[in-house]
């Protein structure tokens, strides 16, 4: 398929950070890209350069979602692509979060993808052509310690997007594809100010990522679609064996402990010296 002919693609949460290298990295590779957003003024000012298309969304509106979803599928080519990018992070043991804080986790994270997803699929099955790209986290793949309730909205997002795919290949259904893309931690805002914090430690364990890699390789899993991929690979295949072996996973929990504050020291030594070289 022609750049042309994809139609339009949605990207959620895309006012900062990964939401906003995505949108620009699409807008590059050629597709009409609308960014949503609960801040309105804030992806305003993005969607400025990349076209202009924004509107404000909350994911956790069913019916708003649908909403974007038609007008986004009313120009040429349709809606060829719905990104659900939207998401927070929340640190530390389940039980020091109170029951506000935790629900908003879940809503956002796994019921907005989940009303995303639908509001695409519904249009995308009347096309008979589409893609939705879920960006899950490595803490979809393996319960991230310090992380839990974020873990496990991002585990719900797998299960359901996986399951969605399922549905619709039984249901006959093989122009419209589902994607998770499951990244590393990525420096941008959610872990600025984390460096500190010992609930995040497991974002800190491997290598971070910029919102740049990881929006290229969302450019290319847009272009092919794949039911999982993970960035980089060998972060997922080392999860995934830990996932395997809960037993294992447990006993090495001192060194995912070291090894993440490691990860935070390292960060903030670079951002010390980012911070002190002279800006020409």
């Amino acid at each position: 398929m022609t750049t042309s002919g994809r139609g339009a693609a949605v990207v959620t949460g895309a006012a900062g950070g990964l939401g906003r290298a995505l949108a620009a990295a699409l807008h590059a590779d050629g597709w009409r890209v609308l960014l949503t957003d609960v801040d309105a003024d804030a992806v305003g000012a993005v969607a400025g350069p990349l076209g202009g298309w924004s509107r404000p969304l909350d994911v956790r509106d069913g019916a708003a979602c649908a909403a974007v979803a038609a007008e986004a599928a009313g120009g040429p080519g349709g809606l060829g692509l719905w990104v659900n990018n939207a998401g927070i992070l929340v640190t530390g043991p389940a039980w020091e979060q109170d029951a506000e804080t935790r629900q908003r986790v879940i809503e956002v994270n796994a019921l907005g993808a989940v009303n995303g997803t639908l509001a695409a699929v519904a249009v995308m099955r009347e096309q008979g052509h589409g893609h939705v790209l879920n960006v899950v986290s490595l803490a979809g793949l393996i319960a991230a310690p310090g992380e839990t309730v974020y873990a496990a909205s991002k585990h719900a997002l797998l299960a359901f997007s996986l399951g969605t795919l399922t549905d619709l290949r039984m249901a006959g259904i093989r122009g419209v594809h589902v994607s998770c893309l499951c990244p590393d931690g990525i420096w941008t805002p959610m872990l600025h100010d984390r460096l500190d914090d010992p609930g995040a430690l497991a974002s800190f364990t491997g290598s971070l990522l910029t919102p740049e890699r990881v929006a290229a390789r969302a450019v290319r899993l847009a272009r092919r679609p794949r039911p999982v991929v993970s960035l980089p690979r060998w972060r997922g295949a080392q999860v995934r064996l830990l996932d395997a072996f809960p037993r294992l996973a447990l006993a090495l929990t001192p060194v995912v402990r070291a090894a993440g504050r490691a990860g935070q020291r390292r960060q903030a030594r670079r951002v010390r010296t980012d911070a002190s070289r002279p800006r020409l």
